[in-house]
Formats: structure tokens, sequence, C-alpha cells
């Protein structure tokens, strides 16, 4: 009697984490994946638009670098934005997901204006630039160890926790504008104190230089922060496995909230400068999604501050190199923001490359 045999068929290939890849080589496959993206966009904008593929990027460029307005204008943008991205990096190496930013700055920016709004007049200015900042701060910090205090005490989901606060924190703007402008066109108008002061003459012509150098102090500060400092090595531990930093004697929880707190501060800090460096006023826009573009920086910039210096750039000259081509070329903003997605897809695709490895497996030869 024949046996019946079940062969079992395997899979052509199967995908396995690769070992450290050298420095030379990964950066190989980033610039490859960059000049692959802009063939491609390329390619694309000759077919859709009919132009030109080297005036779009041209364009693009002139964008971001055409005057010394709008290279003043990156590196604004880049600074709030990399305040931002230095804000959630902490707690994304712990393996928690705050996804609240966007509403812990917003947070911030209603404290630092509410004290404006009541003490601006009454109080010295540099005084009152503490007093903003101090409150700035300690909204941040409240609003980002809410969640934590859940996560650590009843493993709540600090994802859909922090995204529902961020809500919350638009509402509260939302009423907020309704109390101070009773008039119901919900535009409060520019504050006329807790100005942040300008430094540099003539260098600075547009105010921004201040701000950009507290930003590059925060970020050698975060470096050493995460790299050497006791708390960096307890947060690397919590992210890779909470049992073996448990085993090893660290108090998970006790991390988890200090690590918060510590987004929370920085959150405060760029709600702060926005208000007083920047917009001197508040909006429901005001954040204007930076505390989401946030988590693209940080996860592209492998949680290292100074690369996410070269994370920020890249969507800022996106981001702004897009206005102009939507400005030169008179065209709808919806093509640019494709280019845009297609240039993070590749980017972002090329991370698999770089992580992981495809194993093909040989057919056996028949018996």
């Amino acid at each position: 009697m024949a046996k019946n045999t079940t062969r079992t068929r395997e899979p052509l290939f199967h995908v396995a984490k690769r070992g450290q890849m050298p420095l030379w080589k990964s950066l190989a496959i980033r610039i490859c994946a960059i000049l692959a993206a802009l063939l491609f966009c390329g390619v694309l904008c000759i077919v859709v638009l009919g132009k030109n593929p080297i005036s779009f990027y041209d364009n693009m460029f002139k964008g971001v670098f055409g005057t010394k307005r709008r290279i003043w204008k990156m590196l604004k943008d880049l600074a709030v934005l990399l305040c931002v991205s230095l804000a959630v990096t902490p707690a994304f190496k712990m393996r928690y997901w705050n996804i609240g930013a966007e509403g812990q700055v917003h947070m911030s920016c209603l404290a630092s204006v509410a004290c404006a709004f009541y003490l601006g007049g009454s109080v010295p200015n540099n005084l009152l630039l503490v007093i903003m900042l101090l409150a700035a701060i300690t909204a941040g910090a409240i609003w980002a160890v809410i969640p934590a205090i859940f996560k650590a005490i009843w493993n709540t989901n600090e994802t859909l926790f922090t995204l529902m606060m961020n809500y919350i924190a638009t509402s509260l703007v939302a009423f907020f504008l309704v109390v101070w402008v009773p008039s119901g066109s919900s535009a409060l108008g520019e504050l006329s104190a807790g100005w942040l002061p300008t430094i540099g003459g003539a260098i600075d012509k547009y105010g921004y230089l201040l701000l950009v150098l507290i930003v590059a102090l925060l970020t050698v500060a975060m470096f050493i922060y995460l790299k050497y400092s006791k708390h960096g090595y307890e947060i690397s531990v919590v992210g890779e496995s909470r049992k073996t930093a448990c085993y090893i004697g660290i108090n998970v929880k006790k991390v988890i909230i200090r690590t918060l707190i510590v987004s929370g501060v920085l959150c405060g800090i760029a709600g702060f400068l926005i208000v007083s460096a920047l917009d001197h006023s508040i909006t429901v826009d005001t954040v204007g999604g930076r505390g989401f573009t946030a988590i693209m920086v940080s996860w592209l910039g492998k949680f290292n501050p100074f690369v996410m210096i070269l994370t920020s750039f890249l969507m800022v000259f996106l981001q702004q190199g897009s206005d102009q081509v939507v400005s030169a070329f008179r065209i709808n903003d919806t093509f640019t923001s494709i280019v845009t997605g297609i240039i993070l897809f590749f980017i972002i695709g090329c991370e698999f490359f770089i992580n992981y490895k495809l194993i093909f497996h040989k057919k056996e030869g028949k018996k």
C-alpha cells in the first residue's frame, strides 16, 4: 500500500535582520534612494506637467536658498521642527510612542500667551519672559506626564491616549480664544509684550538668530543626555527590554514618568519659542502639524540629535521648496505634495534594505 507523503514547499525567500552595516554602505544606499526618487519625480514632472525637471528642482532650490530672507525662514522652521523632534526622541528611544507632541506644544503656547495677555505691561519684559517660560514648561510637562502615569500604573495605550489629548488641547485653545476675543473672530492679534530680544544686529535682520542658537544648544545637550548620562542609559535599556531593565534593578515606572517629563519640558520650550520669537499670538493652527512631522524626523534620524538636524532640514527643504514651485509654475499644490511623498517613500523604503536582507532559497533537484 502506497504511503501518503506530504511535501512542504519552502517560500522563494525569507527576510532576515542584518547585522551592523558599515557606515559608508548605509550612506551609499540612502544617497542612491534619494537619486532614484529625484529621477522618478523628474520623469513624473515631464509626463504630468510637461515641464523641464531641471527647472522644477531649480525652483525648489531657489525657494530655500534664493534670497537671504528665505535662508533665514528655512533656519527658523528647521529650528522649531528640530526642537519638537528633540522632545519626542527620549520617549521614542524608550519605545514609548508619544504622539502627543502637537498637544503638548499647543498647551505650552497657550500658557505663554496667557501670561503675556494678563501680565503684559504690568511687569518688566525680562521678568515676563521668565514667567512665560516657566508656565510653558509646566504646561508641557503636565500634558505629557498624564498619559505617562496611566501607562506606568495601568499600562494604557500611550498612542491613543496622547493622540486624544491633542484634540483636548486644540479645543482648550479654541475656548480661550473665545474668552479673550468676545467679538467672535477668534483672532487674538499680536501681543504687545513678551517678545524675545534679538541679537546680531545687521547679521540677524529678521530676528531668528537667538532662536537658532537656543535650539543648537538644546541639540548638544540632548545628545549628551542620551549618550553619556545615566538617565540616557536607562532609557536605552528600557527601550531594548523592560524585563532586562527590571532584572538589573531599573525602576521602569519611574523611568517612563521621568522621560515624559523631559519630553514635556522640551515641548514647553518649543511652545515658548513659537510665541515669544515667532508668532506673538496663538491660533488653533499655531503648531501647524509639527508634532506629527517630528515623529518622522526623529525616526529617520535614528534618535540621534545630530542626524536629526539633517532630517529636519530635509522636511523643511521639501515644504519650502514645494511652496516656491507652486508659485512659479502656477499649479495646484497637490502635485508638489505627491513629489514630497514619493521622495519620503524612497527614503523610508531604503531603511528596509539597510536593516534587513532577503535570503533566497535554492530549488532542490529531482531525485
